[in-house]
């Protein structure tokens, strides 16, 4: 059986629509938690795939989370293996900084809903599932990262230059949250509750535009996924996988 490990920050940022899509394609899911598991000692070759989820700590606090100083050198490895990986927010973040890109606060806070702007090489990638005209996208972050060097930028927003970003064939990150599922965030609101209140943000304005969006984009981030897993070699390519079907399953 596959396996894929997913490095955990915060409980209510878990791999979301992915799962699903793993373990439909025979991976055995498996979560470190950050901060709780030695990462140190965490076997990074053996397995197929390495996530790197989303938390609210800052890719460059290791002198409140010495953990994250571990989880770079764990990156560095996985990097140097060409080894299947993805990151989602915190993680594109630390991947970045793990390739050398300077990671700092962005000009503005991005929380909530907007759509992608593809590149020519994000239209030609997975991401195609992701573009504007089929799905807008969940955004929570404070951070960005400058493009680390040799990365392909696929995805930004007016907001944000650096959305996602493609090293070689086998690293996808995403600064944004394409796993966004739309049963899950209210566990999100109520996890980042000081943050909404601190940036004046109305939850329920939130609440009514998730329940609006999050449907659409759920199973656009499960195909993009899909198509990510079949172009490594990780899973069957579908026979039809239509980027304008009727309900995006």
């Amino acid at each position: 059986m596959k396996t894929c490990i997913a490095i955990r920050h915060v409980a209510f940022e878990d791999l979301g629509s992915f799962a699903e899509v793993l373990e439909q394609r025979g991976f055995s899911v498996a979560y470190r938690e950050a901060g709780v598991d030695d990462l140190a000692i965490m076997d990074v070759v053996s397995p197929d795939l390495l996530v790197v989820l989303g938390g609210p700590i800052g890719a460059c606090d290791e002198a409140a989370y010495p953990f994250i100083l571990d989880e770079l050198r764990l990156l560095d490895r996985r990097l140097a293996a060409d080894l299947p990986l993805i990151g989602i927010c915190l993680g594109a973040q630390m991947i970045a900084r793990a390739l050398g890109a300077r990671v700092y606060p962005a000009p503005v806070r991005e929380i909530g809903w907007s759509p992608l702007i593809l590149s020519e090489a994000g239209r030609a990638s997975p991401l195609g599932q992701l573009d504007a005209s089929l799905t807008s996208m969940f955004h929570w972050h404070g951070d960005t990262f400058d493009l680390p060097p040799g990365a392909t930028l696929l995805a930004s927003t007016e907001a944000c230059a650096h959305q996602a970003y493609a090293w070689g064939t086998r690293t996808l990150a995403f600064q944004c949250h394409p796993e966004a599922r739309a049963g899950d965030l209210e566990r999100w609101f109520i996890g980042h509750a000081c943050e909404l209140a601190s940036g004046g943000l109305s939850v329920p304005r939130l609440r009514a535009e998730s329940r609006r969006l999050a449907p659409v984009l759920e199973p656009r981030g499960r195909r993009c996924l899909a198509e990510w897993l079949a172009g490594i070699g990780l899973a069957e390519v579908e026979r039809s996988s239509p980027r304008r079907d009727a309900d995006g399953s």
